[in-house]
């Protein structure tokens, strides 16, 4: 019998409730060449759970499972702990306890596979050519099965009906890969990370990560410049497994929930969905989206079949996680309309109300949320941000056409805030990265009704590594004040801005960091503390040379 091997990447800690967590790892097979994998070789998921709560399973007892790591998703797969069974449909799922840590070891190994490409073997027959998998235990001992390689340990989440007074997640986006010694440079943010997570300085751990786009670069340099451009299938998976096999990074996917979304990086730099439409586009699309969900959306909630964007909750705040880029439709700037209104971030409009579109849902969830949590924040993560804007789009259609952000959507912007407005949708929080320059956002409202009482904020975090902060990202290319003389961007909601929304940013810094955000519900605040790449607090330094820790308060409606 052959023994068990270490994963060639991971494990990586996903999806995670109160009773379930979703564990990813990729095998390597010795007869795979890059993306070439042996098509008479089948790789199987092996995970034992080692301790709960602290203690250890003895070698005898350790539950152990099964699962398919399939080809067709360049071999990763995942086993959703406290849900799946065994392959096969084998034995119990093994039930997990609220707020409990949990520590599981997660390995790999192949099986001939004597049937044509075009077959597949069911997992019931596959079961019965394995042996149970009880042997493995005493295995996952072995000096082979080291802790740094195949070990995850995390906490589920609370078991709640209703929001918790407090909870710590954290926020960040676009990891620029470096080149040569930069790749080095690339990991560090990673390893301060973990330390936030795990809770430090007197302060308490945070219960996951938020990615919010550009977690790869498939293009190095720009789309347009060939050098360092992921064309084919092996060239977006080199980018995956450098990303995930980065020593910080593969540490801290190891020990948080991660949660993420793609942008348009891990397709092409401003990508939109017209592009598909035209060659090279579509090649390059089905390469970039079957390497995005084996590495990415494979340990995501499944909240709807299909789409990639999903929903979750933590300690009983709501999250929806927005896909702003496989599914945005943009006018061509050699349109001779330039029609903003045909400008669509979350798809086009439905033509048949039992056909609900990504915007549907959403304005539903927020109604549905408005319902079960009342008052209590609601996060929208959108990868584009959506305040502040471009100081250049103010203006100029034409220069929104060609912004990467919310301004050029205004139809769906304004679908949204006429939701929230109308539905008297009290605190809705944006979460975005992107634009290579934290901050964050106080919106208000003006209108009839309780318009002007409705809270409402936007955070950024971006990037996690960008060695070019004079390439993009200045603080003076973002409005401020909107209602400002010299940056005037209010957004009228109805037509004859009898309903509009203003907003104020502040916070602004382009060093690479991450946020660590609080919610605060004795003081119905968000707190959000920005760390650089060494884990120190970011500051800002004014005209006096005076220096003082970014930290910055958003205060919201009590819940």
């Amino acid at each position: 019998m052959s023994s068990l091997r270490e994963p060639h990447l991971g494990p990586i800690v996903g999806h995670t409730t109160d009773h379930s967590c979703r564990l990813w790892i990729r095998a390597l097979d010795s007869g795979d060449r890059r993306g070439d994998l042996a098509d008479d070789r089948r790789t199987i998921g092996v995970l034992a759970v080692m301790a709960e709560g602290g203690r250890d399973f003895a070698v005898a007892a350790r539950p152990v499972f099964y699962f398919r790591l399939r080809r067709e998703y360049d071999r990763t797969g995942t086993f959703n702990l406290g849900e799946d069974l065994s392959l096969g449909g084998q034995g119990e799922p093994f039930r997990l306890k609220p707020d409990t840590e949990y520590r599981v070891r997660m390995a790999t190994m192949s099986t001939d596979d004597p049937l044509p490409n075009e077959e597949d073997l069911d997992a019931a027959t596959l079961a019965t050519r394995l042996p149970p998998p009880d042997v493995w235990r005493p295995e996952f001992d072995r000096p082979a099965m080291a802790a740094d390689k195949c070990e995850a340990v995390f906490r589920t989440f609370k078991a709640l009906t209703a929001p918790d007074n407090e909870l710590s997640f954290l926020l960040g986006s676009c990891r620029y890969p470096g080149i040569l010694f930069q790749e080095r440079e690339a990991d560090q943010i990673f390893t301060p990370m973990l330390s936030e997570a795990e809770g430090r300085d007197g302060r308490g751990p945070a219960r996951f990560a938020l990615m919010v786009g550009d977690q790869v670069y498939a293009d190095l340099l720009n789309r347009l410049i060939p050098i360092g451009r992921a064309d084919t299938f092996v060239e977006f998976q080199e980018r995956y497994h450098a990303a995930w096999g980065s020593a910080s990074m593969r540490k801290l996917l190891r020990h948080v929930p991660s949660y993420m979304i793609l942008d348009d990086h891990e397709i092409e730099d401003n990508w939109s969905q017209d592009r598909v439409r035209r060659e090279p586009g579509r090649g390059l699309y089905l390469h970039a989206i079957r390497a995005y969900l084996s590495y990415q959306w494979s340990h995501s909630p499944r909240t709807w079949y299909g789409p990639i964007y999903y929903t979750f909750e933590c300690n009983g705040y709501p999250f929806f996680v927005l896909d702003t880029r496989t599914q945005r439709y943009t006018v061509s700037a050699d349109d001779e309309d330039r029609d903003l209104s045909d400008n669509h971030l979350l798809g086009r409009p439905p033509l048949d109300p039992n056909e609900p579109t990504q915007l549907t849902r959403l304005l539903a969830w927020l109604t549905r949320q408005q319902q079960l949590v009342g008052t209590a924040p609601k996060f929208v993560v959108t990868p584009s941000v959506f305040v502040p804007n471009d100081v250049g789009t103010i203006k100029s259609d034409a220069k929104k056409l060609k912004d990467d952000s919310w301004p050029a959507y205004p139809e769906t912007r304004r679908a949204l805030l006429e939701h929230m407005v109308k539905g008297g949708i009290q605190n809705v929080v944006f979460l975005s990265g992107d634009i290579h320059c934290s901050n964050v956002a106080a919106m208000r409202f003006k209108g009839p009704g309780g318009a002007a009482a409705l809270k409402a904020a936007s955070i950024t975090s971006s990037a996690f590594y960008w060695p070019f902060p004079f390439a993009d990202g200045n603080p003076a290319d973002y409005v401020h004040d909107s209602t400002d003389k010299r940056t005037p961007d209010t957004f009228k909601i109805s037509k004859n801005g009898a309903t509009a929304m203003d907003y104020t940013a502040w916070g602004f810094t382009q060093e690479d960091n991450f946020c660590r955000i609080d919610v605060d519900q004795a003081r119905h605040r968000l707190v959000v503390h920005v760390f650089d790449w060494r884990g120190n607090r970011v500051q800002q330094e004014d005209l006096a040379g005076r220096r003082q820790d970014l930290i910055s308060e958003l205060d919201l409606a009590p819940w």
